[in-house]
């Protein structure tokens, strides 16, 4: 639990390094269980999500060490874990299933928890395990999967990210070739990827719609950075065309966040792009259409924060939710705090440009929550974020000194 108390101030100004993707090494902690080698990642966040999955490794039988920045994992026996808790506290724990069956021809899993934005149902996961060879029994409470694992052909009827990253890790150790139709496409999938490549799996066509694992006997130990953080570097970017001002992201990967970037530019927000990061200069000034897509499309992720932009800048702004249905739930909070926003179904129209007042609002999910802090940051007077589950830290490491290190005026109470 934590309540942020934010204030309007200064433009923002200043440099900040982007932390590794939260959606890429949370994928990367459960393939550590397809090897009986150690997988050390030299630079892991601090963040609630992960400490909630290395739980759940741990049960399954992983050695997890904290070393400085960095963290190893070495699952020398794996085993079923034993509480349904550990699996309830993240989504990514439904990530444990591809890599248990593969390496110990049995897996055990809860549905997973995480925010609840709309209905993420795990069937595309289990479609897949059965198409390569798993038996799936449904038990009061859970499910189980048993049996040996061979290559086949699958087809995702969407392109779910943890469908993709599930499948491809079992595929990894399956006997034969496995080829994944209508795979999604995110840079976290490319990653994990590079990851299980760099501990002997063999991969082809990660990034693009279909995938082609060839199983191999075993894997191996490796050393493997993850990629950096597209969510959170294009939440600081929507704070500073919230607010102005003139910041550097150091590490940010352009290329990861076109939709985002080219959104801003539109706006009137100045992007430039240099080899390490991006800086990003002044306000928004004009209106703005936004439709979530899958990947490259504009992530669900950054819409919550993009709204907040369109609530600042004069103008009407049409945003269509295509990815989950229950994406808007940051509306009703904005709208205490004066925001004119309708939504009609999955469309949102916002009349921009009214100041918006500080008010105690909640914090209904992770993404809802830093965009009312970005909303803070040029509301009159004294907005509170009460995030009563803690959704915040489960995605962003310390995002409170982040935007107070760029001059904003955020602090965490005790």
């Amino acid at each position: 639990m934590a309540t942020f108390e934010v204030e309007s101030g200064a433009p923002l100004m200043g440099e900040a390094t982007v932390h590794p993707a939260k959606n890429a090494v949370l994928p990367i902690i459960t393939a550590s269980l397809l090897t009986d080698g150690a997988l050390h990642v030299p630079d892991m966040p601090e963040l609630a999500d992960v400490r909630a999955l290395c739980e759940l490794v741990g049960e399954c039988g992983c050695d997890v060490r904290r070393e400085g920045d960095g963290m190893t994992f070495q699952t020398r026996t794996p085993t079923l874990p034993s509480s349904a808790h550990a699996m309830r506290c993240t989504r990514a724990s439904v990530l444990i299933m591809g890599p248990l069956l593969a390496r110990l021809g049995s897996a055990r899993v809860t549905m997973p928890g995480g925010c609840a934005i709309g209905q993420r149902p795990i069937d595309l996961h289990l479609k897949g395990m059965a198409a390569l060879g798993a038996e799936i029994v449904n038990r009061q409470g859970f499910v189980e999967l048993r049996g040996t694992l061979r290559g086949g052909v699958i087809y995702l009827d969407l392109p779910s990210v943890g469908a993709t990253e599930n499948i491809m890790m079992a595929a990894s150790l399956a006997d034969g070739v496995t080829r994944i139709e209508n795979a999604a496409k995110e840079p976290e999938i490319v990653d994990l990827a590079q990851c299980l490549s760099a501990m002997g799996a063999q991969i082809q066509g990660a990034g693009t719609g279909t995938l082609v694992v060839r199983g191999v006997k075993r894997l191996h130990g490796a050393v493997y950075q993850p990629i950096p953080d597209r969510i959170e570097a294009g939440t600081l970017c929507c704070a500073a065309a919230v607010a102005g001002g003139n910041i550097l992201l150091r590490g940010a990967r352009p290329e990861h966040m076109r939709a985002l970037l080219f959104k801003l530019q539109e706006a009137g927000t100045v992007i430039s792009e240099f080899p390490g990061g991006l800086r990003v200069r002044g306000k928004a000034q004009w209106p703005m259409e936004v439709r979530t897509m899958s990947y490259p499309g504009f992530p669900t992720d950054l819409q919550a924060p993009m709204m907040v932009v369109a609530c600042n800048t004069p103008g009407t702004s049409v945003f269509l939710e295509t990815i989950f249905e229950n994406r808007f739930m940051h509306i009703p909070e904005l709208t205490r705090m004066g925001a004119s926003i309708r939504v009609e179904d999955r469309v949102a129209v916002i009349e921009g440009g009214y100041p918006l007042q500080g008010a105690q609002v909640g914090c209904p999910d992770l993404r809802s929550g830093a965009a009312l802090i970005l909303a803070g940051l040029t509301a009159e007077g004294v907005t509170r974020v009460e995030d009563a589950q803690g959704h915040i830290d489960r995605g962003y490491e310390r995002f409170d000194q982040t935007l107070s290190s760029l001059g904003a005026r955020v602090r965490r109470l005790p």
